[in-house]
């Protein structure tokens, strides 16, 4: 993930190349539907970086040279991965997907590549974890996303020398772009060929090498060769979605949007305020800590009511929430995540059906709380006590209210300008989000 402050990015100015004539196919708009429907996925950041404990940037921030950081190969031995593990922790949590780094900006591989010897079979370790994990989700149903890194610090045939890395690499190597592009291709193309079914590659890494001159900002300083690249991935499997982490809309050939610690259009983290796709399922991606990749000083732990009313929020969006852990280097997940994990589990356990499956609500969330929609069913989430009496702007006609957590009918009277006062008195509060359902004539 991106460390440091991102101008913010005009599409206007962007020249990225695309399908031109892309047009999803059935398989891909089914796909679509279902990953616009399932709200909550786990975003696991892991690698060689997890032994200095400092999160994934650590090379780049502690400006390690290649010879010094491939030390890690000898290293990085995670004998408490358990691929059964990190699947039911998911599953418990109520998530219907995980999206794995298969490979960050350190260019650590997660798999057994065939294009590089810097991966994890290469390792005291010797599995395969990818295999490991592509299997686990396939036996206990969970889709698997494979993020995938487009720049990289340790190869040589990158071309850093026009972006901010490689100071400190120790690399004096001049770059070979066509090379790094067919290396690429390799590895994506054992990805979708080695490991069953694929359900998203979420590339991250693009803002490397924007030019950011005054008057070309957003424009790419490289050919990122992505008319090929997607056409090649929906060639493989036609079903995988593919998003990209520009910071821009959507172009041909992507199929959902994401937000980087935001919620769609905000701009609260300084990774642009991009506008929001209408056509595009939308997600965004959060941390349970500060930190992406496992940092031992990072005690900065979000609650399970901030992570509840985060997911709640996204829902209200109508977009899905991708919260990250950062596995230990033995391949352990700390027990701060896993706890807090369990709880949002509990919690949809009771109150997933307004969550899964849901609309953007009619209005943008707000301070007081969010709303989803389903069909002829309004969900208000309350994150705050309305008190027993309540205005509420609702444009459709409303037929009858319930308190979702036992049933309880709640009285609603007719105003004007579309205002209904709900009777709350005879309701009991929710420390973490009172839900009333409506049921509505649209």
């Amino acid at each position: 993930m991106k460390y440091f402050l991102i101008v913010a990015l005009s599409i206007s100015v962007c020249t990225l190349e695309a399908q031109e004539n892309y047009s999803p196919t059935p398989e891909n708009l089914q796909a679509r539907k279902w990953f616009d429907s399932a709200r909550f996925g786990l975003f696991i950041h892991w690698g060689a970086s997890s032994v200095l404990s400092h999160g994934e940037w650590v090379m780049n921030n502690r400006n390690i040279s290649v010879p010094a950081y491939t030390r890690l190969l000898h290293i990085f031995n995670p004998i408490d991965f358990n691929a059964k593990e990190w699947v039911s922790m998911a599953k418990n949590a109520g998530m219907h997907y995980i999206t794995f780094i298969t490979r960050h900006h350190d260019g650590f591989s997660n798999w057994d590549t065939k294009a590089s010897d810097w991966k994890i079979t290469n390792t005291p370790f010797k599995r395969d974890v990818l295999k490991e994990l592509s299997d686990e989700c396939r036996r206990q149903g969970m889709k698997l996303f494979c993020y995938y890194s487009l720049l990289d610090w340790y190869r040589s045939d990158y071309q850093y020398e026009t972006g901010r890395t490689g100071k400190g690499t120790g690399r004096t190597e001049k770059s070979n772009w066509p090379g790094y592009i067919n290396f690429m291709k390799q590895q994506l193309t054992e990805l979708l060929t080695n490991y069953g079914e694929i359900a998203g590659i979420w590339f991250d890494g693009h803002w490397d090498q924007l030019d950011n001159d005054h008057n070309k900002k957003g424009v790419s300083k490289v050919n990122w060769h992505y008319e090929e690249i997607y056409t090649m991935i929906h060639r493989l499997q036609p079903k995988c979605l593919i998003g990209n982490n520009h910071h821009l809309l959507p172009i041909p050939g992507e199929d959902f949007q994401m937000f980087e610690k935001d919620l769609p259009g905000g701009n609260t983290t300084g990774f642009g305020g991009q506008e929001v796709s209408s056509k595009m399922p939308l997600e965004t991606c959060e941390t349970i800590n500060d930190s992406w990749g496992f940092n031992i000083t990072d005690q900065r732990y979000k609650s399970v009511k901030e992570l509840i009313h985060y997911l709640v929020r996204d829902a209200g969006y109508g977009a899905n929430f991708l919260l990250n852990v950062g596995p230990m280097p033995n391949g352990e997940i700390q027990p701060e995540f896993k706890e807090r994990l369990a709880a949002v589990g509990e919690w949809l356990k009771r109150f997933g059906p307004t969550i899964y499956g849901t609309n953007a609500g009619y209005i943008r969330p707000q301070d007081w709380g969010a709303i989803t929609e389903k069909g002829n069913k309004v969900y208000v989430h309350f994150f705050k006590w309305p008190g027993e009496k309540t205005l509420l702007q609702v444009p459709y006609r409303v037929k009858s209210a319930r308190l979702f957590a036992n049933n309880t009918a709640i009285k609603v009277s007719s105003l004007d300008n579309n205002y209904i006062l709900i009777d709350l008195k005879n309701a009991k509060p929710d420390e973490v989000d009172t839900v009333i359902e409506l049921e509505v004539v649209k």
